[in-house]
């Protein structure tokens, strides 16, 4: 069970960031051409491989208690914060990602830049595609570093990132578009809920608390999550005073 939770987050994970870099990297090669561009994936593609090959065995060498406290922690943080931002969204105080406006915005912009070739290479182009698919890469690699590292499978997280990359791309690239109708506040929902599932379990159990159940007990504290963060979007979403107009909120 906990294997396939494990993949389930890291493919929806994956997709949520995949979604929002191949924003970017069709405005840009659209835009600008493909050549420059796609180098800039590939080059970003390369640091991502990079860190997780450096920071994999570096997690793994922590003794297994130590590194459920770390991993947990951190993947609390970051499940926390999506959490949040899926329960604002969720609850109208804060405004739906756009990925055709940020496909419009970074059309423009790339019209805009001027020619920045330097011996065959679109610098602009590659700089923001780069910087597009590192930044949204790097969250992944993270959750693919912790949850493989800490389960001792690096490989089968990657499975789950490698696919929704894949699952996207393909989707891209056949409509030559935005992927406006993919789902992603409910995919960021989704998601904030595993990973704070998996952070409180796995540090709780680093700190020495033993689970009824074992692995079982991810799916009560799954169930708590989804209770408690509804209640919170039914309480946000009633309360006086709210905003008539969702909040514009950057992530």
């Amino acid at each position: 069970m906990t294997a396939v939770l494990l993949v389930v987050a890291a493919y929806l994970a994956s997709a949520v960031e995949a979604v929002e870099a191949l924003t970017i990297v069709l405005a840009v090669g659209i835009t600008r051409g493909w050549r420059s561009t796609l180098v800039g994936v590939g080059a970003a593609s390369l640091a991502l491989a990079v860190v997780v090959a450096a920071l994999g065995p570096a997690l793994t060498a922590l003794p297994i208690s130590s590194l459920r406290i770390v991993v947990g922690s951190l993947l609390l943080v970051f499940g926390l914060q999506w959490l949040r931002k899926a329960i604002l969204r969720s609850s109208g105080l804060k405004s739906l990602h756009d990925e055709e406006a940020t496909f419009r915005e970074e059309s423009e912009a790339a019209r805009r830049a001027g020619d920045r070739t330097v011996e065959g290479l679109d610098w602009y182009a590659f700089t923001v595609a780069f910087k597009g698919v590192l930044l949204e890469g790097l969250e992944v690699a993270f959750i693919v570093v912790t949850f493989g590292s800490n389960q001792g499978s690096i490989p089968l997280a990657a499975v789950g990132a490698a696919a929704a990359a894949i699952t996207v791309v393909i989707a891209g690239v056949a409509a030559r578009a935005p992927l406006s109708r993919v789902p992603e506040n409910t995919m960021k929902y989704s998601v904030g809920l595993l990973l704070t599932t998996f952070g409180t379990f796995w540090a709780a159990e680093g700190a020495g608390v033993d689970w009824p159940g074992q692995d079982a007990a991810l799916l009560g504290l799954l169930a708590f999550y989804v209770v408690v963060s509804r209640a919170l979007v039914s309480i946000l979403s009633e309360r006086p005073g709210r905003p008539r107009e969702p909040v514009e909120e950057a992530g």
